[in-house]
């Protein structure tokens, strides 16, 4: 069976929200993705990850294109890369590109379903709805005390 996941990480990779934040923000993520139609609740995951981690797509990552040269990089290099950081996560985001030689940072990669990177993430397992919108998600950023975004993930 696969599942998807919806994932609310802070922008910056580096940061985490002290615990009443936290509580406050999953208080109301649980209100707005309250679960199944036939009364199942929704699983949601709170996860304080040591060191950055990415946070992907799964089988939703279509592409990824550089950010200097613009050009399509390997699925192939973004899973080896994946599988190298999998335990220890991302002591730096920087990378160097296989396209181009060129050195950037793995946050200005575009990635067609957005994928991310987190030391922070709240986690809803197979939630109703596809999305938050922007004004969900500018509640919840408020509630947790800094600004949101959202992946997407089919696993």
């Amino acid at each position: 069976m696969s599942d998807d996941v919806l994932s609310v990480i802070p922008t910056d990779p580096h940061w985490q929200p002290d615990r009443p934040a936290a509580d406050r923000a999953v208080a109301l993520v649980t209100q707005m993705a309250p679960g199944l139609p036939d009364g199942t609740d929704v699983e949601i995951d709170v996860i304080w990850h040591d060191a950055v981690t990415v946070v992907d797509a799964g089988e939703n990552l279509e592409k990824i294109v550089c950010s200097l040269c613009g050009a399509s990089i390997d699925l192939g290099w973004w899973a080896d890369l994946l599988e190298a950081h999998c335990e220890s996560g991302f002591a730096t985001l920087a990378v160097e590109v296989p396209c181009c030689g060129g050195e950037t940072s793995l946050e200005l990669l575009g990635y067609e379903w957005p994928c991310g990177f987190a030391r922070f993430e709240i986690a809803i397992w197979n939630p109703e709805r596809s999305w938050f919108d922007a004004g969900e998600l500018a509640v919840l950023a408020s509630v947790i005390g800094h600004p949101l975004r959202q992946v997407r993930a089919h696993i």
